[in-house]
């Protein structure tokens, strides 16, 4: 069977119909940035879902990630945190369970109307026991199960292979290894002394992941995880061979995105932004943040929003959620509902600055008009979160004015001295 961006090179399939209208886009224009790689449309063949289209002419999208742990196993608290963040506008959902049973888990989840993805090295870890214990058959078997049940997208972190590892060791980080799945694949090739099975073996993963046309999301295993780490060495050779493995995933006719930064300065977004989409043919890049500082634990969802709309800005296409909790703890649905909204409001600013996309259109014309006839109503039914806005402006009773302002309302004192009568 053919995959999804092999159809897309002779036509236009009903998919990219559907999630052409959804995003308010051209379907061969859509058909055509997915030919390209420069776009994708996660869905795997098993299931049917709201589709989410990322790249290329596309609006940013939003990820949101949600799991257990070893510490704290509550499945359906879990639940609760996906169906808070789909609420909240998520376009995507990750499972990262560690703790309980994972097969179910997953299946819960997948039975929610959105995209899903997954990082099949963590339960493959579980099974094995231990990072260095975990074989290649073992990894290869999860990956196939996370395909055959549905999954539309996997981390898979194959560019941390020995010559990252070499880069480590040669440039030392202060915080080492930040991403957990890259910090398995070291601990394997430490103790094997041979090379992930990921990267030794990317052809026969790429036939996986075609037969079920789950799209691959190439991991930034060696991320940094510290300001001070941003210019070490690991990343760019990672950068360098995820350039590599997404051309071989795009000859193979599987769909690709790729993932970074982690933690850099505010000043070195851009570059880094436009370094990848250079190496890997412009396909859609998907990051958490970045986060442009360290020291703000409890905001680090703010943090990761600036980052988030500045890479937006330089072209990155997908943005993962960063909650409050980051650094901290297992998030809470609180955590949950907070990062997704700024994490949305990230992907917003991003959007005014892409080409294609009529930003004007998603209610920022009217709000200056409704603002303006100080119209309460409309201002709250354009707001992105109209009922929180809502909350805020009455909690001093209802009033024609801000109570700020009130009597002092500039807008009202312009409007009823030059335009009563308009």
């Amino acid at each position: 069977m053919q995959t999804l961006a092999g159809e897309c090179k002779s036509g236009i399939p009903e998919i990219v119909r559907r999630a052409a209208e959804m995003q308010n886009t051209e379907p061969g224009r859509l058909a055509r940035a997915v030919a390209a790689g420069k776009a994708v449309i996660p869905a795997n063949q098993i299931r049917e879902h709201k589709l989410c289209a990322i790249g290329e002419g596309c609006t940013v999208k939003v990820n949101v990630n949600i799991g257990t742990s070893g510490l704290r196993c509550d499945p359906h608290l879990e639940m609760e945190k996906a169906k808070c963040a789909i609420s909240e506008g998520a376009d995507a959902i990750m499972d990262l369970s560690t703790g309980g049973d994972l097969k179910e888990i997953r299946k819960r989840i997948l039975e929610l109307d959105t995209t899903v993805g997954t990082v099949p090295v963590y339960e493959a870890v579980r099974r094995a026991g231990s990072a260095p214990d975990l074989d290649p058959d073992t990894l290869f078997n999860v990956i196939r199960e996370h395909c055959k049940q549905g999954v539309d997208f996997l981390t898979l972190h194959c560019g941390v292979n020995i010559q990252a590892m070499d880069a480590l060791k040669k440039d030392p980080r202060v915080m080492g290894v930040v991403s957990r799945g890259g910090a398995f694949h070291i601990a394997m090739m430490a103790s094997t002394g041979e090379e992930n099975p990921l990267f030794t073996e990317y052809d026969y993963l790429l036939e996986i992941l075609a037969e079920y046309d789950v799209v691959i999301s190439l991991g930034d295993g060696m991320r940094p995880g510290a300001m001070i780490d941003a210019g070490k060495m690991a990343k760019t050779v990672e950068y360098l061979t995820l350039g590599d493995l997404a051309r071989r995933s795009h000859d193979a006719g599987v769909q690709r995105m790729i993932e970074g930064p982690g933690h850099i300065p505010v000043d070195q977004i851009g570059y880094n932004v436009k370094t990848i989409k250079e190496l890997t043919a412009g396909a859609p890049l998907y990051l958490l943040g970045p986060l442009v500082t360290d020291i703000v634990p409890g905001y680090d969802h703010v943090s990761g929003a600036i980052g988030g709309a500045i890479a937006a800005m330089n072209g990155a296409d997908f943005l993962c959620m960063v909650s409050p909790s980051e650094h901290l703890a297992l998030p809470s649905v609180e955590d949950i509902r907070e990062g997704t909204r700024v994490a949305r409001l990230a992907a917003h600013v991003g959007d005014t600055t892409r080409p294609g996309i009529d930003w004007l259109g998603t209610g920022e014309e009217e709000m200056a008009y409704a603002r303006r006839n100080l119209d309460w109503k409309k201002q709250f039914s354009l707001a992105m979160f109209g009922e929180h806005a809502k909350k805020i402006h009455e909690r001093d009773g209802k009033t024609d004015t801000c109570s700020m302002c009130g009597d002092l309302c500039a807008v009202k004192i312009v409007r009823d001295s030059l335009f009563k009568d308009s």
